[in-house]
């Protein structure tokens, strides 16, 4: 396993505490930035903030999700998309129970954002 997958799930164990988010999804706090996760049948979408809930300017960024479920692991990789989202696309619907992260770089820092379905 690469050494940022095992980092990312090894992020997890912690159980974040979430909250509801504006766009219907749960919500965490990573490196003070509050980051919502919507997921759909078929993707994706991450709503990242700055401090005090301005969105983070994520357009032409790149970053990967980590998917843990029933046993096995994927990798999405994920697009920036204006005004604050990074998107990516799920091969099937995630079961009930998965453990997603959210890894990225924004603006020179890393940001990490632990999720379960």
């Amino acid at each position: 396993m690469r050494i940022a997958t095992a980092l990312a799930f090894a992020l997890i164990l912690a159980g974040p505490a979430m909250a509801a988010g504006p766009n219907g999804g749960q919500v965490v706090m990573a490196e003070d930035h509050p980051v919502e996760l919507v997921v759909t049948d078929k993707g994706l979408t991450f709503f990242v903030s700055e401090e005090g809930g301005k969105p983070a300017d994520t357009t032409g960024l790149t970053g990967r999700a980590y998917i843990q479920a029933g046993g096995k692991t994927e990798t999405v990789a994920l697009k920036g998309a204006a005004p604050n989202r990074f998107v990516g696309d799920l091969r099937a619907p995630l079961p009930p129970g998965a453990k997603i992260v959210l890894s990225a770089r924004v603006h020179g820092h890393g940001l990490q954002a632990r999720f379960e379905r």
